[in-house]
């Protein structure tokens, strides 16, 4: 078949030139390999980001999704790259894992300015999480006022309501906080701050709060389960608004807002934070050569007609369909036609059964769908539908990939996930026959040998260089003995 370089005619080095100067910001989220709606605020705030044209791109990482924490500077195209974790608070993730993962060699409590390393060639500064910038307490009582516009120091209460964990004492601090610049302002009766999970806990308002009126603003990243049901169990909430006729101060309305990480203002936390960020530079980066040599080596293959995973790209009039390569052939109005990235990346974020897809390699593409789209949508929406692929690939043709064996792996892990260090070799293999076994990627991690890929013409020749998270996880619940016949998460 040849090599990259006979079949595109790009050396593997690239081309040797600097396009232009660019800077790329990425947003961190936690994912869930259950919940796909999990994602659904950093995908907004990415989108509310990356139509303000601050950034020449705005990339999203994930710990339990694609591209993951491991994957997630290879996809960007520029050597100036900030990353914001888009959490509510410090923590385990932002303290620990986030850093451990993208390989930033800072493990402990992050310093108000972030912190700044050269990565590959990349410079990477890590910042603060969102929810920590001062500004928060304007998003606090923006959400307030939503829900009681006429709140008053004469009866309203306000509850800020965090999480809590008694695994890291930072977790608290900016719920305390943000109660305490709100308590000085003045504009309310009390402010409190409770927990779902720690002292003070939630149950407890109404022994706590003496306030007619009570508004609760949850200090949560995004709208989830905790939001959506153990808030209003613990409280015996009804709705928006409830009224309790019995409690200990008589009776009380509670005016149930929306969680501070879906507000619109965050976008400018965001923005902020970036600017703030350690080790800024003076003038943007460049383009980022390998990255730009992998997709340049796509883009070259894409005008012939590429088929790899289990799409089909197809030049067509000045433009490129893609679609399902089962659907080859198939009539366009048959098909449902899809036409942004966003779009793309929506419709194959469930497969046909309406399950998340957590590992976007897994033979489970839905059918039935097309998009036409531009060279700079192609991108977009192949990096959507395949995190991390074109450039894992292309390294591997190149042979510069480098595989992280299962042991190196297992020993990074921490918390609950530290206990994959004690599974056996069977055990390890019989989760990885079940879950990768439905996946296109070559299993390098475990020494499988992948000698094309492809960019060669073999469709689904795909290299898997570490074991994912999602396969983390599985074996885990197997050590747990927790895992039944079947990948639990398998959908």
């Amino acid at each position: 078949m040849g090599s990259v370089q006979q079949q595109t005619g790009h050396s593997c080095a690239g081309r040797g030139t600097r396009v232009r100067l660019m800077r790329s910001l990425v947003l961190i989220g936690h994912g869930s390999h259950l919940n796909g709606e999990s994602a659904a605020a950093v995908y907004r705030y990415a989108e509310m980001i990356r139509a303000r044209g601050l950034y020449d791109e705005v990339v999203e990482g994930y710990w339990k999704e694609e591209p993951s924490l491991r994957q997630v500077l290879k996809t960007t195209a520029s050597t100036d790259v900030t990353v914001i974790p888009m959490f509510i608070s410090e923590g385990y993730f932002t303290e620990t894992v986030i850093p451990r993962e993208m390989g930033l060699g800072h493990q402990g409590p992050v310093p108000p300015e972030g912190v700044a390393r050269v990565l590959g060639g990349r410079t990477v500064r890590y910042t603060l999480p969102y929810g920590v910038h001062p500004s928060m307490s304007d998003v606090i009582l923006a959400r307030a006022h939503e829900a009681l516009p006429d709140s008053s120091p004469e009866d309203t209460a306000l509850i800020v309501l965090g999480h809590g964990t008694t695994r890291n004492e930072n977790s608290n601090k900016i719920v305390y906080q943000n109660a305490e610049v709100l308590r000085q302002s003045g504009q309310f009766a009390s402010v409190h701050a409770l927990f779902l999970d720690e002292d003070p806990k939630v149950g407890t308002w109404p022994e706590m709060v003496k306030a007619p009126r009570v508004v609760v603003v949850p200090f949560f990243a995004s709208e989830g389960w905790h939001t959506l049901e153990t808030i209003p169990e613990d409280m015996g909430l009804e709705g928006a608004v409830t009224t309790f006729v019995d409690n200990p101060n008589g009776q009380q309305t509670v005016y149930y807002a929306k969680p501070v990480g879906t507000h619109s203002a965050v976008a400018d936390v965001i923005l902020h934070l970036a600017e703030e960020a350690a080790g800024s530079s003076t003038s943007d980066g460049d383009t980022e050569r390998v990255h730009d040599a992998a997709w340049n080596a796509f883009m070259d293959r894409a005008r012939q007609g590429l088929r790899f995973g289990e799409v089909l790209v197809q030049p067509e009039s000045g433009m490129f369909e893609l679609r399902h390569a089962l659907d080859e052939g198939k009539p366009g109005h048959e098909l449902q036609t899809l036409v942004t990235p966003e779009g793309v990346r929506d419709f194959t974020r469930r497969d046909e059964g309406g399950h998340h897809r957590p590992v976007h390699t897994l033979r489970n593409m839905p059918r039935g769908w097309r998009a036409v789209m531009g060279q700079a949508d192609l991108v977009r929406a192949v990096q959507y539908l395949y995190p991390a692929v074109i450039e894992e690939t292309y390294a591997q043709s190149c042979h510069t990939l480098r595989p992280t064996p299962w042991a190196t792996t297992a020993r990074r892990q921490t918390g609950i996930y530290a206990k994959v260090q004690k599974a056996t070799p069977e055990q390890l293999e019989e989760v990885a026959a079940d879950v990768c076994g439905g996946c296109l990627r070559t299993r390098l991690w475990a020494g499988e040998k992948l000698p094309q890929t492809f960019f060669d013409g073999v469709p689904g020749a795909i290299p898997c260089a570490e074991a994912c998270t999602f396969l983390v996880a599985e074996v885990r619940e197997e050590v747990a003995g927790k895992r039944g016949g079947g990948a639990s998460h398998s959908h």
